[in-house]
């Protein structure tokens, strides 16, 4: 297939095409100056020309609660504005498939978990990035409309669990928890540090993934595209504790110092964990353990981040 895939420069684009499968495709992959997702008749034209028979659309501003809770007017525009150029365009062009990303922060923020497909509008979103899923709820609903008016069109979207990997970003000001930690604990093993400082009480749970999964069941939904559900969670159906991060962490840097808890600096949110019952019926798993997969993701770390 001829693949026009966004985001392609991001982890999970990068991801995405170092999978073996991905040598039995051909992957259209502009970059930022060759197109800009904002401009909705150079995205049209881009299509047009190229005529893909697939359309991934992982790219999008992103951020932690800090970068969210400071820009919210770019976090909504700029994912609105992408989400609905890429998808419009290709419905424009007659693309036939389009697998869009999500996210879980569309879930209401008071949901029981583990959260369901059925639960997106379904109640108040977390204020800290409530543009951002804003604009991946209307992007959501797009695919279904579009699929709606016409059933030539099958537009679906995923919507993963926290991810990390490699080519993540292991910046203190913009990485996710794990890198962040990796970080962390690696520099506290390199000073000799004895202690290493946690937010809160590290009970807080969290299902992070392994971006090469998220890549894999890419090319496994691309295969059986006419049974993936129109919204399915892509995750694992089991999260861990903070804590238990910061512990596999350590045994993979080799920190043998105590961790102590600065109960004054919030938790968070206490889980979201992402119900994988229509993943299961798809007939995908996950298949890295969370160590190996930390493993895998601080030797990247050492061999291209320091090394850069």
């Amino acid at each position: 297939m001829k693949i026009f895939l966004t985001g392609n420069t991001g982890m999970v684009g990068k991801n995405i095409l170092e999978h073996p499968s991905a040598k039995n495709h051909t992957f259209l992959t502009p970059k930022r100056q060759e197109l800009n997702l904002e401009n909705q008749q150079a995205v049209e034209s881009y299509v047009e020309k190229h005529q893909p028979d697939l359309v991934i659309h992982a790219a999008g501003l992103v951020g932690g609660i800090q970068a969210n809770m400071a820009n919210p007017v770019n976090f909504l525009v700029k994912n609105l504005d992408i989400g609905r150029n890429v998808i419009m365009a290709a419905q424009k062009s007659k693309v036939k498939q389009v697998i869009n990303f999500s996210s879980s922060c569309m879930y209401p923020r008071l949901a029981s978990n583990p959260l369901q497909e059925e639960l997106i509008l379904k109640g108040e979103l977390e204020p800290t990035n409530e543009g951002y899923a804003l604009a991946k709820i209307v992007s959501t609903r797009l695919c279904e409309y579009i699929n709606k008016e016409n059933d030539f069109f099958q537009y679906k979207t995923i919507i993963p669990c926290n991810l990390y990997g490699r080519h993540d970003t292991f910046s203190p000001q913009h990485s996710h928890m794990i890198p962040a930690v990796i970080k962390k604990i690696h520099d506290a093993v390199k000073n000799n540090d004895k202690e290493v400082l946690i937010w809160g009480t590290g009970e807080a749970r969290r299902e992070f993934m392994f971006a090469e999964d998220l890549a894999d069941f890419i090319f496994y939904a691309i295969e059986n595209f006419s049974t993936l559900p129109q919204n399915t969670n892509v995750g694992l159906g089991t999260d861990w504790t903070i804590n238990d991060y910061y512990i596999t962490v350590a045994e993979v840097v080799g920190f043998k110092g105590r961790f102590i808890h600065d109960i004054s600096k919030p938790t968070g949110m206490m889980q979201k964990l992402i119900d994988d019952t229509k993943l299961k019926a798809f007939g995908w798993q996950a298949k890295t353990s969370l160590k190996d997969g930390i493993a895998k993701t601080y030797e990247f770390y050492k061999n291209t981040v320091l090394n850069d």
